[in-house]
């Protein structure tokens, strides 16, 4: 039974659903889905239109509000939204290290996370709001990885769709993995090279940091190991808004004295510990680099990694070796998240069949695009971190009817920082008022 409850100036209600596990097979086996519905105070739902949000990711449960914040205050003035926790996150079946040993070996772990991708998500929004709407057409907010789902939502599915409003996730449509990642790490370089020129003091406190862990890796809170080069992944934090600010701080209280020497500070490696841990969302490391797959015959095979090869001025070594500066990642994955991380250490194994799996199907549909009808607008950032604008810019201009709001205003959570200011110029750009 669906139960509601109230926060400041909004009503609150949950939902549960029954999907197939694979759609292709409706008969088989079924798991749960998740979904909050909000609808703003004094309003009647039942006149308001549907807003579907998908979260970025892969592997985020749907952001949960407290009251009106973000851009849900801009969204309620006429919708009722629902934030869906997708298959796997939340509440929606979770999968982890302590839920995907129910499904048997590595083996068949790797066979259930394939039906995690978009094309399963966007199939369980459409078996689900025949249900919700009865029948009609609904508004989708795709951020990020929701973007991608959106995409494909089009590419599938557009009947399903009143509009499409997509934040900082337009994917190329035909780039493999490995093209993703050959456009990320310059990338990465650019924003490592704007920290530094804002925080010059910076250079010396990495490389100070990163020698130390060469020589001795930490043990963070709860088992993780803290190497050099799960330290350059703290460059995740150079995407958002705030990041660049968030990591200098972090950096400039590293190192305590004790009697032993200068060590690294128990609040740096508690800090630390929440941002590189997988624990809550670990279908973002299985499920990073399959989410890019579409060519059948061809693995992702730890692209990332293979990739980063190429540019040795990520390797933590040779940069302590100079006297240049050490370059943090991004939105990578690598085979060592999985030794280093508790969180995904018993699921090395699945990660490994996931990354030497082949049968991807497409997932985007060039043509249909082409001839899309379904009123689409994009907030594209001018220099994301985690999604290549080149690569959004290409696939805006094969959407027909796409309209873009390329921006430098906001980093790649402009959604959350911007608010009800980046949904509200989405919404114009698709009611035609700009």
């Amino acid at each position: 039974m669906d139960r509601s409850y109230r926060q400041p100036g909004v009503v609150l209600t949950d939902h549960r659903f029954s999907v197939p596990l694979d759609h292709a097979r409706p008969d088989g086996e079924h798991i749960e889905l998740y979904a909050r519905e909000a609808v703003a105070t004094g309003k009647d739902p039942e006149t308001l239109p549907w807003l579907l949000y998908l979260e970025g990711g892969p592997g985020f449960g749907a952001r949960r509000f407290t009251g009106r914040q973000a851009w849900l205050e801009r969204a309620l003035t006429e919708y009722r939204v629902l934030l869906l926790d997708q298959r796997g996150t939340g509440r929606s079946t979770p999968a982890n290290r302590q839920t995907l040993p129910l499904r048997g070996a590595p083996e068949q772990q790797a066979e259930y996370l394939a039906h995690f991708r978009a094309d399963s998500i966007v199939r369980d929004a459409e078996a689900i709001r025949p249900g919700l709407t009865g029948g009609a057409p609904w508004t989708v907010l795709g951020q990020s990885f929701g973007g991608f789902c959106t995409t494909h939502y089009l590419s599938t599915a557009p009947e399903g769709l009143t509009a499409a409003l997509i934040t900082g996730g337009l994917p190329s449509l035909t780039a493999t993995a490995d093209e993703v990642y050959a456009a990320a790490y310059p990338r990465m370089e650019r924003k490592n090279l704007a920290h530094y020129a804002r925080y010059p003091m910076d250079v010396e406190r990495a490389r100070r940091i990163a020698a130390h862990l060469v020589e001795r890796p930490a043990e963070l809170p709860g088992g993780h190991r803290l190497t050099a080069e799960a330290f350059q992944s703290l460059g995740i934090l150079l995407g958002t808004g705030d990041g660049s600010h968030q990591l200098h701080y972090l950096l400039e209280d590293a190192f305590v004295p004790t009697p032993s020497g200068p060590a690294l500070a128990d609040a740096f490696l508690e800090h630390v510990q929440g941002l590189l841990s997988f624990a809550a969302h670990p279908l973002y490391a299985l499920l990073h680099e399959p989410i890019y797959a579409q060519d059948p015959a061809a693995p992702t095979a730890w692209a990332a990694e293979r990739v980063r090869a190429g540019h040795p001025g990520f390797d933590a070594g040779k940069a302590l070796a100079g006297d240049g500066p050490l370059l943090f990642t991004g939105e990578t994955v690598h085979p060592w998240h999985f030794t280093a991380d508790p969180a995904l250490a018993p699921l090395r194994e699945t990660a490994e069949l996931l990354a030497a799996r082949t049968g991807w199907g497409p997932l985007y549909d060039p043509e249909r695009l082409a001839a899309n009808e379904v009123p689409v607008a994009a907030a594209i950032y001018h220099d994301d971190l985690y999604v290549d604008t080149a690569h959004s810019l290409r696939t805006a201009g094969s959407i027909r009817g796409l309209r873009t709001w390329v921006t430098d205003e906001f980093e790649h959570d402009g959604v959350r920082a911007g608010g009800p200011r980046v949904l509200d110029r989405l919404l114009a750009l698709v009611q035609g008022d700009v």
